[in-house]
């Protein structure tokens, strides 16, 4: 058995480490070198004296290509977690003087931007105003990407649907989304009126975690030809093709509803209603830049009630 010990780490260590993240990252050491700026022969020797100082192989490179060992993606977590733990610290020790300075990396699933309540984006500003040296850092990501994230230290703060609550995270209520079932001009459903046979038509299923309310109301839609899409975006981009139907949020689906090429399908019918959350990592001191940011969120919700669809 390695009885390899890592000992106190010193800048250098840091260095390396922060090197392998962009090799992972960028998905290899000639990606990895514009990042860097610093040659394929650096970062291989760079790689070479970790793997030394960790005591085991980190990757796999050579004509083969570049994959992490078992190890190395181990390793990879454990830096990201590192490199939060530090930002956290920071943080907070700038958040000792009057001016908030940091980061906040927030997880946020896909087509939010256009709800009318702009409950994000105005936290967003407020912070901004308050800590003008906030480094804001955004990913759009599924839902169940997002709580990985958050439980991984990865990010600070996320926004998605309430479709389940799991251990360890925080749900804080946010507004409930209105989807409904659309169609694009080209659809022989876009003329029709009441009682639509939509079993004969293909449909376009979300690839992604719903609740089982949600599930229900796509069971009235084809598997037959369906296709699938792993974000909200998706499923805008095969509608738009005349050649399925499916749902969208009701703010989405506007501005081509405006334009006369989507068309709500019976909406008084077909619809349901999705909850948002922002959720956060329970049992963690939240850092300065996040309790603020958390705090506009709270009175930005508090604006938005009572709910609607």
């Amino acid at each position: 058995m390695n009885k390899h010990v890592i000992g106190q780490l010193s800048d250098v260590d840091l260095r390396l480490l922060r090197i392998f993240r962009v090799i992972v990252e960028a998905g290899g050491f000639s990606a990895a070198e514009v990042v860097l700026n610093i040659s394929s022969a650096a970062i291989s020797v760079a790689v070479s004296d970790l793997e030394t100082r960790l005591g085991f192989r980190l990757c796999q490179r050579g004509r083969s290509g570049f994959s992490l060992t078992e190890e190395g993606r181990e390793i990879y977590e454990y830096i990201l977690q590192l490199f939060s733990s530090i930002e956290d610290f920071k943080t907070q020790i700038n958040g000792l003087h009057t001016q908030l300075k940091g980061e906040l990396n927030i997880g946020i699933t896909d087509t939010l931007v256009s709800m009318p309540k702009m409950t994000i984006t105005n936290s967003l500003a407020l912070l901004k105003d308050q800590g003008p040296d906030v480094v804001i850092n955004i990913w759009m990501m599924p839902p169940n990407d997002v709580e990985l994230g958050i439980l991984k230290g990865r990010l600070h703060v996320g926004i998605m649907p309430t479709t389940k609550q799991i251990s360890g995270l925080e749900y804080h209520d946010l507004y409930s989304e209105r989807s409904e079932l659309y169609c694009e001009a080209s659809h022989p459903l876009f003329r029709a009126e009441g009682n639509a046979q939509l079993d004969q038509w293909p449909a376009v299923l979300p690839a992604y975690v719903q609740s089982a309310e949600i599930k229900t109301h796509q069971q009235c839609l084809s598997t037959e030809a369906a296709a699938t899409a792993t974000d909200r975006e998706g499923i805008a981009f095969l509608i738009l093709t005349g050649r399925y139907i499916g749902y969208l949020p009701d703010h989405f689906a506007q501005p081509w509803v405006n334009e006369g090429r989507l068309h709500a399908i019976e909406p008084q019918r077909y619809f349901y209603d999705t909850r948002f959350s922002y959720v956060t990592r329970k049992s963690t001191p939240k850092n300065l830049v996040l309790k603020a940011f958390l705090q506009h969120m709270a009175a930005q919700a508090d604006q938005t009630k009572p709910f609607s669809g």
